[in-house]
């Protein structure tokens, strides 16, 4: 089994450039740790092939391989134009309704009812990434009277963004409800729910998943970022989706949020990805620009659990190239001599818990003793997740009887999942740690790991056994 020389996961898209399994087996070779499958763009014949290839590819390397499913979450459009496409100026009035009619340089349909109902005076409405710019003036049931606040072009089915907003609807469509539910029969491991608006959106998804998959809620609205605390509470992960939160709020706070979601996330323990425009130039160019560099190193430096990749990797002209890229920039920077003490400085309290109390005496024995690695046996994750939580120095190798939980924790970071039966006595415990860290390459004969447990075993969630062993020869348990 291939081990990496990071703590940092990465999450490649997969797309056109992307779809052959000789370049997916390459991609995971070249570091990729989790494949996002976008429901945006893929059918559900396509995300059946695309699993099977991956759980192919699971078996060649050995090593347990994360699936994102990604929700493509409510697309707001204006209707069609008689023209195609319409200019506005600066100060025109213009009209949002509900009449299908084909638009003109005075009005367009909005085929969502929904907004119309919802939108105040003062709104704004965003055109195409923001682009176009209106302001609501006047807001009845069936229209919307706004001025032009930045002009531009306006054409057919262009995407609306609604900052100031907030829709009575789910976060999920009858798509999504469909393509969830065709994603949980591939027994794929992670949900991302697209714009996620309040932490019932996310509790909605929980509902009809329950143990089956993991729930990451995807925080790219305004609406979102205001009720923070409760989304993180409820999701299983989170990722700060910069693209659509870049349009939605201004630009400059976007860096601000970021920082401020890794720290919440830490805290709360809870996995978090940096997401969109991170090597965006990789889709045409085999090398990243040096801003770019800086931004995927920042993210390292945050402690985030990944960073993904999207066109890059789906849609450009070097998908290896990115992700090896990505791979060289983590562990240039996990290398650094600083990276521990920043890593450090962001560490939370721990929660008043036997499970948090024995998590962070792990990391002080670790540090002690100078051990290679942490052997983290979980049945449910959450052990793998509370020792990731202190950013040990040392690796964390998770070991698990239960492949789902495997493929989950390889999105987190730090974690170097394992398959393996479950522990039968504390003795073998011991001998099966010291076993898999001689083997994957963590620890060498004489040195000393730590192992971590819940006992009596098969008793998910209760951490409370922490053991020093040594590993003896050939990595049996001296």
């Amino acid at each position: 089994m291939s081990r990496r020389n990071r703590r940092i996961k990465i999450i490649a898209t997969l797309g056109p450039a992307s779809a052959e399994r000789a370049i997916v087996a390459d991609l995971h070779r070249a570091g990729a740790d989790v494949f996002r499958i976008n429901m945006s763009h893929a059918s559900h014949d396509m995300m059946r092939k695309q699993v099977a290839m991956i759980r192919e590819i699971e078996e060649e390397f050995d090593r347990p391989i994360g699936i994102l499913v990604d929700l493509q979450g409510p697309k707001l459009r204006v209707g069609m134009f008689a023209n195609g496409a319409e200019e506005l100026h600066k100060g025109d009035r213009f009209r949002l309704d509900s009449d299908p009619t084909p638009g003109t340089s005075a009005r367009v349909q909005l085929p969502h009812p929904e907004i119309l109902q919802s939108l105040e005076p003062g709104h704004r409405v965003l055109i195409d990434d923001g682009k176009v710019l209106l302001v609501v003036e006047e807001a009845s049931q069936g229209h919307a009277d706004c001025v032009v606040e930045v002009a531009g072009k306006i054409s057919n089915k262009k995407g609306v963004s609604l900052p100031d907003t907030t829709i009575p609807t789910s976060a999920m469509t009858e798509k999504d409800h469909s393509d969830l539910l065709a994603a949980l029969e591939e027994n794929i491991d992670w949900i991302a729910l697209s714009f996620v608006q309040r932490p019932e959106d996310v509790e909605e998804v929980k509902k009809i998943v329950g143990s089956r998959a993991a729930v990451l809620a995807k925080i790219e609205k305004p609406q979102a970022v205001a009720r923070l605390r409760e989304i993180f509470e409820v999701a299983d992960a989170v990722m700060v989706a910069r693209g659509d939160l870049g349009v939605e709020m201004p630009l400059e706070r976007v860096p601000g949020l970021q920082k401020t979601m890794t720290r919440m996330a830490r805290r709360l323990g809870k996995p978090i990805v940096v997401a969109t425009q991170m090597l965006e130039s990789m889709i045409s160019s085999p090398v990243p620009t040096r801003a770019e560099v800086s931004d995927v190193a920042t993210a390292v430096f945050e402690g985030a659990d990944a960073v993904m990749l999207s066109a890059e990797s789906a849609a450009g002209q070097f998908p290896r190239e990115a992700v090896a890229t990505m791979n060289r920039i983590a562990e240039a920077v996990e290398s650094e001599a600083i990276y521990p003490s920043i890593i450090d400085s962001q560490r939370p309290p721990p929660e008043a818990t036997g499970a948090d109390a024995i998590a962070e005496a792990t990391r002080d024995v670790a540090d002690t003793l100078s051990a290679k690695v942490i052997c983290a046996w979980t049945a449910s994750g959450a052990t793998g997740l509370r020792i990731a939580r202190e950013r040990p120095k040392s690796a964390i190798l998770a070991l698990t009887p239960i492949v789902e939980i495997a493929r989950r924790l390889a999105i987190v970071w730090g974690v170097h999942p394992v398959v393996t039966v479950d522990a039968r006595d504390e003795r073998d415990m011991s001998d099966r740690a010291c076993r898999h860290a001689y083997i994957d390459g963590y620890a060498l004969e004489g040195e000393r790991i730590l192992i971590v447990a819940g006992v009596p075993f098969g008793n998910p969630g209760a951490t409370n056994n922490l053991r020093i062993a040594k590993v003896g020869k050939e990595g049996t348990s001296a």
